[in-house]
């Protein structure tokens, strides 16, 4: 290959990487021009116009016909109490998938990755079964129950722990330390940047999940931010206040695009030492 190819062939991929990144920017601008956009403008055909003069109008409108304060508080206790959960639950099956000989163990492991290969809609009515004969339905607990245990997690946790030496707890174990402090002391530490990688992906899930919450949450004061945002957008659309629905979509979104913004170094140094692609 020529030097002329070689120089070429780097600026085609960083060109078709900018294209495909401005391809994917494209709802987001027009959800932020619609949302600063003032009605007398018309918020549906959000366009960058010489009169266009931004205000926070939307905003307003949008937090005073949704009870977004409820919905985003229902959405932070059930991604973070799903999480919290997850994290004792992926750490110990991890260390015993990772640590702990027992016949059949890697049948067993095998079997329990066989959820990550089930589309999530396939799950769905055993576990809203389960969930009304528990007698869960309706309730914050009825959606993070299902959520509990994680394979992919526990894939996470095992592989972290696979490639930690095991002199290192050999020695603790000689100190006299137990298996609780053991994983606590040496596991945890080495591990942290699966965990962070992994609190990551379970938060940005349960963040965004819609179809589980609607089929068990029927009362108006449990409902996610996702759902709440679908009510509220039914209602709007039928005013055509498209100007109104960005805002909102905005408004629930917020959260996570902050966090992103503010710990997006930290994001990437996580993935990237968990190995995540």
């Amino acid at each position: 290959m020529s030097v002329a190819n070689r120089e070429i062939s780097p600026r085609l991929g960083y060109g078709a990487t900018l294209a495909i990144a401005a391809l994917w920017m494209v709802p987001f601008i027009w959800m932020l021009v619609a949302a600063f956009n003032p009605e007398s403008v018309g918020a549906g055909m959000a366009s960058l116009v010489p009169r266009y003069i931004p205000t926070l109008a939307n905003f307003a409108e949008a937090w005073g016909s949704a009870d977004f304060p409820r919905y985003t508080l229902n959405t932070m206790i059930i991604s973070f109490g799903i999480l919290a959960v997850q994290l004792v639950t992926v750490t110990l099956a991890g260390y015993v998938f990772a640590r702990i000989e027992f016949p059949g163990r890697t049948i067993c492991f095998y079997l329990f990755l066989l959820q990550l290969m089930l589309a999530p809609v396939v799950l769905m009515v055993p576990n809203l079964v389960m969930v009304a004969k528990l007698g869960l339905y309706d309730s914050l607990l009825g959606v993070m129950a299902p959520y509990f245990a994680s394979a992919f997690g526990t894939f996470l946790m095992r592989q972290a722990f696979k490639v930690i030496p095991r002199e290192l707890e050999d020695a603790a174990l000689i100190d006299g330390a137990n298996v609780w402090q053991r994983i606590g002391f040496i596991y945890l530490p080495l591990a942290k940047p699966s965990l962070i990688a992994f609190s990551i992906v379970s938060v940005t899930a349960h963040w965004n999940e819609f179809l589980w919450p609607l089929m068990v949450i029927n009362s108006p004061d449990l409902r996610p931010l996702t759902v709440g945002l679908a009510s509220f957008t039914r209602g709007a659309e039928g005013a055509q206040a498209w100007g109104v629905i960005a805002a909102g979509t905005l408004l629930v979104s917020a959260p996570l695009l902050i966090a992103f913004a503010l710990f997006q170094r930290a994001f990437v140094n996580s993935f990237v030492s968990s190995g995540i692609k």
